[in-house]
């Protein structure tokens, strides 16, 4: 067997991400190819479907997995659910970056600020009461919370993320959740209008 067909037959024995990692050139096209679909599925539903905005995270999304495909292993966690946490976090900074900007409204002279409504200073306050909650969990309990509620990853995707039982992500998650609630609570925000 030739040099040439057993480097080929070593990196068909890799993963896409691997073999990007490893500078193949033909596996970033397949990587695009091959989760192309899923990034865009993502994209669309944290963009409300805005076009140019879906476009824009989407090559940001592969341009972040070029980047961090050296960190992928496969022990860890499958390719895909890596190509799903890391658009997750990609999607979640956009729509971080997005939702500080200040909104640009006219400001009526005669009425002065009536673009304030009572409703956007209520979720303004609950928000800093919840952050204040956060404040008061382990690493294990706030790192568990984040990734089930903001990054979407199921119990047993952060288990084999963190390396970590099963059942200890699952007491991880119910006490934060039950710390939280405990706070909120203790602050006065109610039940209903609690993120």
């Amino acid at each position: 067997m030739s040099e040439v067909e057993q480097r080929e037959e070593g990196q068909a024995e890799l993963t896409v991400l691997q073999r990007v990692a490893a500078g193949d050139a033909n596996a970033f096209q397949e990587c695009i190819d091959r989760y192309k679909g899923l990034i865009w599925w993502l994209a669309r539903k944290w963009t409300s479907g805005a076009g140019e905005d879906a476009e824009d995270v989407v090559q940001e999304i592969f341009v972040d997995l070029w980047k961090s495909a050296a960190k992928f292993d496969p022990s860890r966690a499958s390719e895909s659910t890596f190509v799903s946490m890391i658009s997750r976090r990609r999607l979640i900074d956009r729509h971080r970056r997005t939702s500080r900007r200040p909104v640009e409204e006219a400001i009526d002279p005669l009425f002065g600020l009536t673009g304030l409504k009572a409703e956007s200073v209520e979720a303004g306050a609950e928000i800093a009461f919840a952050r204040r909650a956060m404040r008061g969990l382990s690493k294990e309990e706030r790192e568990t919370l984040e990734l089930s509620v903001h990054v979407g990853m199921s119990h047993s995707e952060i288990a084999d993320y963190l390396e970590m039982p099963l059942g200890s992500v699952k007491t991880y998650i119910r006490r934060a959740l039950a710390k939280v609630r405990g706070q909120l609570e203790a602050d006065g925000v109610s039940q209903e209008s609690a993120p």
